[in-house]
């Protein structure tokens, strides 16, 4: 069995119109992160720990924000590749789980979708929880929104 670990962060984007996406959902009437990609925390912190579970690295080793052929790419589309790779790299991905830190907006009603689309792509189940920052910090002023996720893996047979 493997564990890993992730974690990203992104501040709300100044860019007029620019989604807000969680966990491959899309939250209406909120200003959406800044980010090379669709910016979805959530998402990239659930690859980051597949990722380091199979000893592969992080997200920005496999899509460096510095390649314009991924510019706003969606998320959805990095976890499938960072999913063919867990497998390629003699992996069966086990459980998954995602925390959201947010002040704002409220994820309550959004995070079954969350859990059943990530789920869907990952092939197990992805239990999507949400929390704030009370207040503290750059999260707590509502400059961004956080996620950290852990993922177990076990070496495929």
């Amino acid at each position: 069995m493997r564990i890993g670990q992730g974690i990203d962060v992104h501040r709300f984007s100044t860019e007029e119109g620019r989604p807000l996406q969680l966990g491959l959902i899309h939250i209406p009437d909120f200003a959406g992160l800044a980010g090379h990609s669709d910016a979805d925390v959530a998402t990239h912190a659930l690859c980051d720990a597949l990722l380091g579970a199979a000893n592969l690295g992080d997200l920005g080793r496999h899509f460096p924000d510095t390649d314009p052929k991924i510019a706003n790419i969606a998320s959805s589309e990095l976890l499938s590749e960072i999913v063919k790779k867990v497998v390629a790299a003699g992996f069966e991905i086990e459980s998954a789980d995602v925390t959201i830190i947010a002040e704002k907006p409220k994820l309550a009603s959004y995070m079954p979708s969350m859990s059943e689309a990530l789920s869907k792509i990952v092939g197990c189940t992805v239990s999507v929880k949400a929390t704030t920052a009370e207040g503290l910090g750059a999260l707590g002023r509502v400059e961004g929104i956080g996620a950290m996720s852990v993922a177990l893996l076990k070496e495929a047979l």
